[in-house]
């Protein structure tokens, strides 16, 4: 864990000290707002693991983790209008505090950015990074709009949501995280190791911050218990326990948070806390069995293996 701490102090000294600025003030302030919510920094974190897993420095990939960061950041501040979400980390949206319209102009210049920090960096391989890093936002887009497609669909499957959170969350992972060992040199082969790593990894983060949605303890998560189902969101959860229309009878006879406890009668009734936890575990298991084959490769896994434990014992 101590070198975990190391690599995210340096980023967020790295963060401190490249802020954006510009003209006007309007456009550059809700750029820095987003980017100093905070949050878990998993995308830098693990854009500098590749690169020392990989035998490079860290130092050396501080542009690439960077860029991953501030494109995440770009599409939450994008989501968030999208979902007319009025808070983001306990705090203000962006489009909340400023204006839709800005909320769209800030996280377009974000995203400009991260290409133009990348165009005029000393990477070797800056345009295999812009290749990866382009491929991953059309995925990210694709994944938004399945997530979307799924609010208004009668019928998702399993299939479809792991589908969707692999693109809306896993594949900016494995971005940052093979990204990170390019920047070290690393061989095709060993970076697509490391990519498919971090999309088990992923899939096992989203599938446990759904089980923590419903199930966490509020004091630790910052967030009320069962938030999705109150909003309505067709999770792995919803899918599962809608069996006969059960979830579905209690969301038309209930709105808002008057869900919550019902729908979350019936999920413990059916079993799906143990099953989702299970399902998160055996992609945490996946992602570990491919830890060893990277050693092969004589790939340092050590810290990596240290953030996967860590990210799936968590508890917000």
């Amino acid at each position: 864990m101590e070198n975990l701490k190391h690599l995210s102090s340096l980023y967020a000294d790295y963060l401190n000290k490249n802020r954006f600025s510009g003209h006007p003030d309007t456009l550059y302030k809700p750029m820095n707002y987003i980017m100093e919510l905070g949050g878990k920094r998993v995308r830098p974190l693990l854009a500098l693991l590749g690169a020392e897993a990989c035998g490079g420095r860290p130092e050396d990939a501080l542009l690439w983790a960077h860029s991953v960061e501030v494109f995440h950041n770009f599409t939450l501040v994008h989501d968030d209008i999208m979902d007319n979400a009025p808070t983001r980390r306990g705090m203000p949206t962006v489009h909340e505090k400023w204006g839709i319209a800005e909320g769209i102009l800030s996280g377009d210049n974000m995203l400009i950015a991260v290409y133009e920090g990348l165009l005029h960096s000393n990477y070797l391989q800056k345009m295999q990074l812009l290749q990866l890093l382009s491929k991953t936002a059309r995925e990210v887009c694709e994944g938004q709009q399945l997530d979307m497609d799924s609010a208004v669909k009668s019928q998702v499957t399993e299939a479809d949501y792991l589908e969707m959170i692999r693109l809306k969350t896993a594949v900016l992972l494995g971005c940052s995280l093979q990204g990170g060992g390019m920047c070290a040199g690393a061989s095709a082969e060993v970076q697509q190791l490391l990519y498919d790593f971090a999309i088990q990894l992923g899939l096992s983060f989203q599938l446990q911050d759904d089980w923590l949605d419903a199930f966490g303890n509020p004091d630790q998560t910052g967030k009320m218990a069962g938030g999705d189902i109150a909003e309505g969101k067709k999770t792995w959860l919803y899918i599962q326990g809608n069996v006969d229309g059960k979830i579905d009878d209690i969301w038309n006879r209930y709105e808002g948070e008057m869900r919550v406890a019902p729908t979350l009668t019936v999920l413990v009734e059916m079993n799906l806390d143990k099953q989702l936890k299970a399902k998160s575990e055996a992609y945490y298991h996946e992602a570990l069995k491919t830890l060893d084959t990277l050693q092969k490769h004589h790939v340092d896994t050590t810290h990596l293996r240290a953030l996967a434990t860590w990210l799936q014992e968590r508890a917000y």
